[in-house]
């Protein structure tokens, strides 16, 4: 599966790049593929392994924020691996082809 979230934390003013940090830095020791943009980050798994870096990346950030928000869209797929790298081929791949209509 591949799951984009964001966390949010609430409650520690407005600089919130030290939180979210703490929540990329879970994502990144975790081992999994992984990519982190200005507004999500994406990690490609088994279910119970991308769930369980989810919820240590919530606990990250709750150590230091005593409110937390979170969003998350996953795209579940068995037997899929490779996707997050495949996904974004396919889509150049389509572009450098040119657009039809």
């Amino acid at each position: 599966m591949i799951v984009a979230f964001s966390i949010t934390p609430l409650g520690v003013g407005e600089g919130v790049a030290e939180p979210v940090a703490r929540a990329v830095k879970v994502v990144r020791d975790s081992g999994l593929p992984n990519r982190t943009d200005a507004m999500f980050t994406t990690v490609e798994g088994e279910w119970d392994e991308v769930m369980a870096v989810v919820k240590r990346a919530v606990e990250a950030v709750s150590e230091v924020a005593p409110r937390v928000g979170l969003v998350l869209k996953a795209d579940i797929r068995p037997g899929v691996t490779d996707a997050m790298t495949a996904k974004v081929e396919s889509l150049e791949r389509h572009l450098s082809q040119g657009l039809r209509g």
